[in-house]
């Protein structure tokens, strides 16, 4: 018994008609950011690249150094450290440089350079937390933290898919492999500590604090002046401690605060964003239809159920249509006589 293109071109239809109007695919509503939520302010024109944070990151969470084989090789000796290139599933966070034309002068996009830090952003309302079809990425109701549970994680990767800025890496080199991103040093927060990123810094360009008071510090430093000397808090909001510096100019927008409906990192740079390898996001996350598309084609399992059932009538029919043209003769045979 064969199924023809056309049989399965008409029981595809008839399924991708049932699991359209399986269930209404109208945007939910956004997800509002808790009142306590927790974020980090990122101003590049206070990092100097010392990668400070990256290091603290490592340690803290205990995950490998970075090597460089081909240069120890050439040294001659062992345990040569390096810094990964980008996020991968050893660094959780990263920063990185932006050079144009001749580079000379920070936070200037012309013939100047920034730094950058890469680590998850913590979206108010995440498409990874949304793609995630066993809930082993959920938001904390009260922190905002988006957080992993390696035991639920079946591996399928969607998170990796659905989240606009790259950031969940997978332990590809790993027999029981685990996504692998940043999930604020929650462990540290659990003891009444800051991340550990803020906690290294050591002139402010991390910044810890609760994402409200974060978004009146960042429109703060909006209002500076460039060449005027202000007070920059460290390590976080309430931590008592500050330096003064020399504002160097900042690029008029607040990156995170509307992006992909918000995120509870922010970034602050002297350059666009767009060149500083950040995506432009409107302000709506994809995740509001996506996740109704998706919740109404499996709910109860009745779109996939009635697909399987059709599926398995054409078979039927196929089958009996055939025993009636020659109730006696082997399948084999009747497809040699229909080829004759």
């Amino acid at each position: 018994m064969n199924i023809d293109r056309r049989d399965f071109l008409k029981v595809a239809l008839a399924g991708a008609t049932t699991a359209l109007t399986a269930g209404s695919a109208v945007a939910r509503p956004p997800r509002e950011l808790p009142p306590d939520a927790v974020g980090i302010l990122y101003d590049a024109t206070l990092c100097i690249g010392c990668k400070a944070c990256e290091v603290a990151c490592k340690t803290t969470n205990a995950l490998p150094r970075e090597t460089d084989p081909a240069l120890e090789q050439a040294k001659g000796v062992q345990d040569i450290w390096d810094a990964s290139r980008d996020l991968d599933s050893r660094t959780l966070n990263k920063i990185k440089a932006y050079a144009q034309g001749t580079a000379a002068v920070k936070d200037r996009d012309h013939d100047g350079y920034s730094f950058i830090k890469r680590a998850c952003m913590h979206c108010v309302d995440p498409n990874c937390v949304s793609a995630c079809p066993v809930r082993a990425l959920t938001k904390d109701p009260v922190t905002g933290i988006v957080g992993y549970n390696p035991d639920a994680c079946i591996g399928c990767r969607y998170c990796q898919l659905a989240c606009p800025f790259n950031i969940p890496k997978f332990q590809y080199d790993k027999p029981f492999p685990r996504i692998v991103k940043c999930e604020m040093c929650r462990h540290l927060q659990a003891k009444g500590e800051i991340p550990a990123c803020c906690a290294a810094c050591p002139t402010g360009a991390s910044l810890f604090g609760r994402v409200s008071d974060l978004l009146e510090e960042g429109h703060r430093r909006l209002s500076f002046k460039p060449g005027e000397h202000q007070d920059y808090p460290i390590h976080s909001l309430d931590s008592g401690k500050g330096r003064s510096a020399e504002v160097r100019g900042y690029y008029p927008h607040l990156y995170g605060e509307t992006e992909t409906g918000g995120t509870q990192c922010l970034l602050l740079a002297g350059v666009p964003f767009e060149n500083l390898g950040l995506p432009p996001l409107g302000p709506e996350s994809s995740a509001r239809l996506s996740e109704t598309i998706q919740h109404s084609l499996y709910q109860g399992l009745v779109a996939p159920t009635l697909l399987l059932g059709g599926l398995v009538y054409t078979v039927y029919r196929r089958t009996e249509a055939e025993r009636h043209d020659d109730p006696g003769a082997p399948t084999a045979i009747k497809e040699e006589r229909r080829h004759d």
